[in-house]
């Protein structure tokens, strides 16, 4: 899951708010189209080449520049609405496509990825759903943030622990220190998610009825 800061109810007449939201040619927004980008790059590295060695630094360097974009849109102020819709819509292809792929490959756990898998499409149904039915906007919570970021660590691990480098028991090592508590902050915030989402439909339909 993307992660995203509460947004403050600025006024209506705030002097190049709707400009600077409107905005498509931002850092953030580049580098999350590289992301997006590089994963067919992934795919052919892991599937094609059985490169294992670069497909990890590679899926590794997607999942920090997650962070980075994130920062550079925070800090010199270049967020915009496409950017928070394109970035957490980049996060779910990227969990996607790296799960699907290494499962093919078999270089994690399969339980591992299924379990992933599960928690992403559920995820993923619920936002879609929610927003249908017209919930307002769910800010990712501090555990969502950091499961995500341990999870986003630990496959590259794993993928480069199946590797023929010297470096590959070691890697392994490190993926099972991840992936556990990644595991484990991951569906402790899908279960938070049940009253805020439930929380963020009920503010949304009384925002949107006619007073």
């Amino acid at each position: 899951m993307a992660s995203s800061s509460e947004h403050e109810h600025l006024p209506l007449e705030a002097p190049g708010l709707d400009l600077m939201e409107s905005r498509i040619l931002t850092v953030p927004n580049l580098i999350t189209v590289v992301r997006l980008a590089c994963l067919p790059i992934f795919v052919w590295l892991l599937l094609s080449e059985k490169n294992l060695a670069a497909a990890s630094v590679l899926l590794g360097v997607l999942g920090a520049t997650d962070w980075v974009d994130g920062y550079i849109a925070r800090r010199f102020n270049q967020t915009s609405t496409l950017g928070k819709v394109l970035d957490p819509v980049a996060d779910r292809l990227l969990f996607f496509v790296a799960l699907i792929s290494i499962l093919i490959d078999g270089c994690a756990p399969a339980w591992v990825c299924w379990v992933v898998l599960a928690r992403e499409v559920a995820i993923s149904i619920a936002t879609l759903g929610l927003a249908s039915l017209g919930a307002r906007r769910i800010d990712v919570t501090r555990a969502g943030k950091t499961g995500t970021f341990l999870l986003m660590f630990a496959f590259p691990a794993f993928v480069a622990g199946g590797s023929t480098f010297w470096w590959a028991p070691i890697s392994q090592g490190f993926a099972w220190l991840f992936v556990i508590p990644g595991l484990i902050f991951s569906y402790y915030a899908f279960v938070k998610y049940i009253p805020i989402g439930l929380s963020a439909l009920r503010e949304g339909r009384a925002a949107r009825s006619p007073s």
